[in-house]
């Protein structure tokens, strides 16, 4: 009997974020995964294939795919090998939102980002966050919860002292702890550094 994913309705990267968690809970067997748009199809065709599963796809109606991915024992090795490899990660956040633009698409994209960190493993050692980007470990963010599950899960969570009280935030700091510039730096320059902003 095949695991069934029923991802329609769902944004991105939701439909991706759920078949992995499928994939990631067995080690054989079929995992079926239902969309209700060609960009969800194919997101989910390159997972497995970038993951080196076999599977196929199934256009049942004018809005609906049947994605049946098959794993098995062999196929687990050659992914988790890689994975071990990228495990002393730095994410920088620099700003409430992800890139230059429309500052609502900016603020939505954040938080599709810090969603997809905590849904996706292996998690980062730390995540520095910087300028606007303390706003998001403060009262009132909207990713508190992701950041709290993922501090949880042993990723460091840090904000830098001299930006929370450029904002006056320093007392309403809610998830990971207080840090500085040369810690900061130190961890950047230690790790592979992913810098979002």
């Amino acid at each position: 009997m095949n695991n069934i994913v029923d991802a329609r309705g769902q944004a991105c990267p939701k439909p991706v974020l759920m078949t992995k968690k499928e994939l990631d809970s067995i080690s054989e067997g079929i995992i079926t995964t239902i969309v209700d748009n060609e960009v969800a199809k194919e997101n989910v065709s390159k997972l497995a294939s970038s993951m080196g599963l076999e599977y196929t796809v199934e256009k049942k109606k004018e809005d609906e795919y049947i994605i049946n991915i098959k794993k098995g024992n062999a196929t687990v090795k050659e992914v988790e090998l890689p994975v071990e490899k990228r495990s002393n990660n730095t994410i920088a956040i620099g700003s409430d939102k992800m890139g230059a633009g429309e500052e609502e698409l900016g603020k939505i994209l954040i938080k599709s980002f810090i969603f997809t960190v905590k849904e996706t493993t292996p998690h980062p050692t730390n995540i520095l966050f910087f300028n606007s980007g303390v706003k998001l470990t403060c009262e009132g963010s909207p990713v508190l919860d992701d950041l709290k599950a993922l501090e949880e899960n042993g990723v460091e969570i840090l904000s830098c002292g001299t930006c929370l009280d450029y904002y006056n935030l320093k007392e309403k700091l809610k998830v990971g702890g207080i840090t500085n510039m040369y810690t900061i730096y130190e961890k950047m320059n230690t790790s592979n550094t992913i810098n979002i902003g």
